[in-house]
């Protein structure tokens, strides 16, 4: 694992045979750094929740656009 970055793949099979593959790469960024992000555009963050199966773990941002 190299964070900030996960990679991983996942592979679908239908019930006709056909498989298709999905390669995904997440980006793992610090609350702080999301808020700059946010406000740097535009953005006004209202709060910042808990992800609620993720407590502490993953954010949910509510923002609202300034302009």
């Amino acid at each position: 694992m190299n964070l900030p970055l996960v990679s991983f793949r996942y592979s679908y099979r239908f019930e006709d045979g056909e498989v298709v593959t999905s390669d995904s790469t997440l980006w793992f960024r610090e609350r702080e750094d999301l808020e700059s992000l946010l406000t740097g555009h535009g953005y006004r963050v209202l709060e910042v929740r808990d992800a609620p199966d993720r407590p502490g773990r993953e954010f949910v941002f509510i923002a609202q656009r300034t302009s």
